[in-house]
């Protein structure tokens, strides 16, 4: 590739999403040799993201909406985007860059790699929405360099629907995880101790852990239950913020907010809970691995391939208050010893499966078969 040929223009949903989830992948690019611009909503993340690229572009993108107009506008703007800055390829994650992003970068023949990092709302409730947003993916999809897929299951649904064709679906395990960054903890743990770290959504099982929690409490009193996350997302499963200070008053859980660092919050609790209705891959879970930590998640796609049950974890099924509950409880009847080897064995899968080299080796390859 020329130096020109040489720039690639990312492109996700907020700046905050690039900064957590995708600083390794671009400092592997730049180590490569690539120019790196991104494009992605204004945020109090934006001037680390300044930080990691040649440049930046601020996008606005209404994430949750949709309007039909504020579509056609992002549309727009992804047209005049790539006709200015003409990279060799567009990496896009997330739905509405994903769609958009590709049906833009179409007129003008630019290669798209792109990533299903989850299926989001649309697909766990079945609504006019989603019969839109899989038109809405097959049309984008049509002439697509690759698509990476963070699950077998979520890949196998958009061949099943004749969203991509096969040949262009790949699996890539999630963002990966930095293997040096999150490391097993020497400090001890407090006993008798869940987590849960997400955005404050229902479909991340919020209410199913506080109902759960109150179960367990009801046989044992000194369980502590704890929720880490952001308030107050733009989106149709949000928590209320009311909501959240009931419980909180009710004395069930503490809530401790959003955290930069979610190391230490980790290697303060016993197990790590995610009871989420669907994920692509989630990150914390694997972060949670990484850490050697035991994990209680849900039986679903994007949650299961990071938990093997009785293993490194504990699986329960999803929407079920009482099966979490169950699970909480046979994870406290646990000898330590048992919950020290579920913690060894989390580990063990992160170095196995969920390095971030692999991912960054992956996109590399799709990356340099464009010349």
């Amino acid at each position: 590739m020329s130096p020109v040929s040489k720039t690639l223009l990312i492109s996700i949903n907020s700046s905050w999403n690039i900064v957590h989830f995708r600083a390794g992948l671009l400092n592997a690019l730049k180590g490569a040799g690539y120019r790196l611009i991104s494009a992605a909503p204004h945020d109090d993340y934006t001037p680390k993201l300044e930080a990691l690229v040649q440049q930046h572009i601020d996008l606005p993108m209404d994430n949750a909406g949709t309007s039909p107009f504020a579509d056609m506008m992002l549309f727009i703007r992804y047209v005049f985007l790539l006709r200015r800055t003409r990279p060799a390829a567009l990496l896009s994650y997330t739905v509405k860059p994903n769609i958009y992003g590709a049906l833009a970068a179409r007129l003008w023949g630019i290669p798209v790699i792109a990533n299903v990092s989850g299926l989001g709302t649309a697909f766990i409730r079945n609504t006019w929405v989603t019969c839109v947003v899989k038109l809405l993916y097959r049309a984008a999809f049509a002439r697509v360099h690759t698509v990476f897929f963070q699950n077998s299951e979520d890949r196998d649904l958009f061949i099943q629907s004749r969203l991509v064709v096969p040949e262009k679906a790949l699996l890539l395990a999630g963002s990966g995880i930095n293997l040096q960054h999150f490391v097993p903890s020497s400090s001890t743990a407090t006993p008798q101790s869940f987590v849960l770290i997400a955005r404050m959504l229902w479909d991340k099982g919020v209410g199913e852990f506080v109902e759960a929690a109150r179960r367990v409490k009801a046989s044992y009193p000194d369980a502590q239950f704890t929720l880490v996350g952001a308030m107050g997302a733009k989106n149709q499963s949000a928590v209320a913020h009311e909501v959240m200070d009931s419980w909180v008053a009710e004395g069930i859980i503490t809530y401790r907010g959003m955290m930069e660092d979610v190391r230490l919050v980790m290697a303060q609790h016993a197990c790590v809970v995610l009871p989420s209705y669907r994920e692509g891959l989630s990150r914390v879970l694997l972060e949670a691995s990484a850490m050697g930590r035991p994990i209680i998640t849900t039986d679903v796609a994007g949650c299961r391939q990071v938990v093997t049950h009785g293993k490194n974890g504990l699986l329960c099924r999803a929407q079920d208050a009482a099966s979490l509950a169950e699970r909480m409880i046979e994870f406290l009847e646990l000898s330590d010893v048992q919950r020290e080897r579920m913690g060894q064995e989390s580990r063990a899968k992160a170095e196995a499966e969920f390095d971030e080299q692999r991912v960054f080796e992956a996109y590399l390859e799709r990356i340099r078969s464009l010349s």
